[in-house]
Protein backbone atom coordinates (compact mmCIF):
# COMPACT_ATOMS: atom_id res chain seq x y z
CA UNK A 1 0.00 0.00 0.00
CA UNK A 2 2.81 2.36 1.22
CA UNK A 3 4.62 1.25 -2.10
CA UNK A 4 1.71 2.22 -4.41
CA UNK A 5 1.62 5.96 -2.77
CA UNK A 6 4.86 6.15 -3.65
CA UNK A 7 4.39 5.13 -6.85
CA UNK A 8 1.59 7.29 -7.69
CA UNK A 9 2.26 10.52 -5.96
CA UNK A 10 6.65 10.92 -7.95
CA UNK A 11 3.69 9.56 -10.89
CA UNK A 12 2.01 12.59 -10.45
CA UNK A 13 4.71 14.87 -9.57
CA UNK A 14 6.36 13.97 -13.10
CA UNK A 15 3.43 14.74 -14.84
CA UNK A 16 3.50 18.91 -13.18
CA UNK A 17 7.53 18.67 -13.47
CA UNK A 18 6.88 18.10 -16.98
CA UNK A 19 3.87 20.36 -18.15
CA UNK A 20 6.00 23.08 -16.27
CA UNK A 21 8.91 22.29 -18.37
CA UNK A 22 7.44 22.02 -21.12
CA UNK A 23 7.07 25.23 -21.72
CA UNK A 24 10.52 26.38 -22.02
CA UNK A 25 11.96 23.94 -24.66
CA UNK A 26 15.50 24.75 -24.06
CA UNK A 27 15.39 24.72 -20.28
CA UNK A 28 14.09 21.13 -20.32
CA UNK A 29 16.74 20.36 -22.92
CA UNK A 30 19.29 21.43 -20.81
CA UNK A 31 18.06 20.03 -17.83
CA UNK A 32 17.24 16.41 -19.71
CA UNK A 33 20.85 16.87 -20.96
CA UNK A 34 22.73 16.93 -17.98
CA UNK A 35 20.67 14.48 -15.81
CA UNK A 36 21.38 11.89 -18.77
CA UNK A 37 25.27 12.75 -18.46
CA UNK A 38 24.84 12.20 -14.33
CA UNK A 39 23.44 9.17 -15.25
CA UNK A 40 25.42 7.59 -17.58
CA UNK A 41 28.41 8.65 -15.82
CA UNK A 42 27.02 6.69 -12.32
CA UNK A 43 26.35 3.37 -14.86
CA UNK A 44 30.40 3.91 -15.95
CA UNK A 45 31.90 4.14 -12.44
CA UNK A 46 29.90 1.78 -10.93
CA UNK A 47 30.91 -0.56 -13.96
CA UNK A 48 34.27 0.03 -13.33
CA UNK A 49 34.28 -2.08 -10.15
CA UNK A 50 33.93 -4.95 -11.77
CA UNK A 51 37.23 -6.13 -13.07
CA UNK A 52 35.74 -8.87 -15.95
CA UNK A 53 34.16 -6.17 -18.01
CA UNK A 54 36.55 -5.42 -20.57
CA UNK A 55 35.69 -3.53 -22.83
CA UNK A 56 34.61 -6.71 -25.64
CA UNK A 57 32.56 -8.34 -22.50
CA UNK A 58 30.68 -4.75 -22.03
CA UNK A 59 29.69 -4.47 -25.70
CA UNK A 60 28.81 -8.38 -26.16
CA UNK A 61 26.62 -7.98 -22.74
CA UNK A 62 25.10 -4.78 -23.65
CA UNK A 63 24.10 -5.83 -27.20
CA UNK A 64 22.44 -9.59 -25.97
CA UNK A 65 20.78 -7.54 -22.98
CA UNK A 66 19.34 -4.84 -25.52
CA UNK A 67 18.43 -7.03 -28.04
CA UNK A 68 16.51 -8.98 -25.15
CA UNK A 69 14.79 -6.21 -24.19
CA UNK A 70 13.88 -5.47 -27.32
CA UNK A 71 15.65 -1.47 -26.47
CA UNK A 72 18.29 -1.75 -29.32
CA UNK A 73 16.84 -0.54 -32.67
CA UNK A 74 14.42 2.05 -30.64
CA UNK A 75 17.17 3.15 -28.70
CA UNK A 76 19.86 3.66 -31.52
CA UNK A 77 17.25 5.20 -34.56
CA UNK A 78 14.32 5.82 -33.15
CA UNK A 79 11.15 4.37 -33.64
CA UNK A 80 9.30 7.15 -35.21
CA UNK A 81 12.45 6.94 -37.84
CA UNK A 82 12.12 3.24 -38.23
CA UNK A 83 8.38 3.33 -39.03
CA UNK A 84 8.90 6.61 -41.37
CA UNK A 85 11.82 4.78 -43.15
CA UNK A 86 9.57 1.76 -43.88
CA UNK A 87 6.60 3.89 -44.72
CA UNK A 88 9.15 6.06 -47.06
CA UNK A 89 7.69 9.05 -45.38
CA UNK A 90 9.77 12.19 -44.58
CA UNK A 91 11.06 12.91 -40.82
CA UNK A 92 8.84 15.34 -39.03
CA UNK A 93 11.55 17.95 -39.40
CA UNK A 94 11.74 17.38 -42.79
CA UNK A 95 7.83 18.31 -43.20
CA UNK A 96 6.49 21.59 -44.49
CA UNK A 97 3.81 23.47 -42.14
CA UNK A 98 1.29 22.37 -44.76
CA UNK A 99 2.03 18.71 -44.29
CA UNK A 100 2.26 18.95 -40.89
CA UNK A 101 -1.11 20.70 -41.18
CA UNK A 102 -2.87 18.50 -43.87
CA UNK A 103 -1.66 14.91 -41.40
CA UNK A 104 -3.46 16.44 -38.57
CA UNK A 105 -6.46 16.96 -40.50
CA UNK A 106 -6.12 13.21 -41.50
CA UNK A 107 -5.86 12.36 -38.10
CA UNK A 108 -8.42 13.90 -36.73
CA UNK A 109 -10.63 12.69 -39.81
CA UNK A 110 -10.25 9.11 -38.39
CA UNK A 111 -10.25 9.90 -35.39
CA UNK A 112 -14.11 10.94 -35.82
CA UNK A 113 -14.43 7.88 -38.17
CA UNK A 114 -13.02 5.47 -34.70
CA UNK A 115 -15.38 7.46 -32.71
CA UNK A 116 -18.67 6.95 -35.41
CA UNK A 117 -18.08 2.71 -35.51
CA UNK A 118 -17.69 2.99 -31.58
CA UNK A 119 -21.06 4.24 -31.27
CA UNK A 120 -22.35 1.87 -34.18
CA UNK A 121 -20.81 -0.80 -31.94
CA UNK A 122 -22.66 0.35 -28.80
CA UNK A 123 -26.11 0.47 -31.06
CA UNK A 124 -25.28 -2.91 -32.36
CA UNK A 125 -24.47 -4.27 -28.60
CA UNK A 126 -27.48 -2.70 -27.15
CA UNK A 127 -29.79 -4.27 -29.95
CA UNK A 128 -28.21 -7.81 -29.20
CA UNK A 129 -29.37 -7.29 -25.56
CA UNK A 130 -33.03 -6.51 -26.83
CA UNK A 131 -33.38 -9.65 -29.05
CA UNK A 132 -31.92 -11.62 -26.11
CA UNK A 133 -34.39 -10.43 -23.95
CA UNK A 134 -37.35 -10.73 -26.84
CA UNK A 135 -35.84 -14.46 -27.12
CA UNK A 136 -36.23 -15.58 -23.79
CA UNK A 137 -39.68 -13.91 -23.85
CA UNK A 138 -41.07 -15.92 -26.66
CA UNK A 139 -39.31 -19.09 -25.09
CA UNK A 140 -40.70 -18.75 -21.86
Amino acid sequence: MLMKKIINYFDKFEDRVRHNLSHHPVIYAIIGGFATVIFWRGVWLFMDYFDFMTPVFSIILSIVVMLATGTFVSFFIGESILMSGLKAEKRADQKTEKELFDEEIRLKRVISEIDEIKKIVEEIEYMKKDIAEIKAGIIK
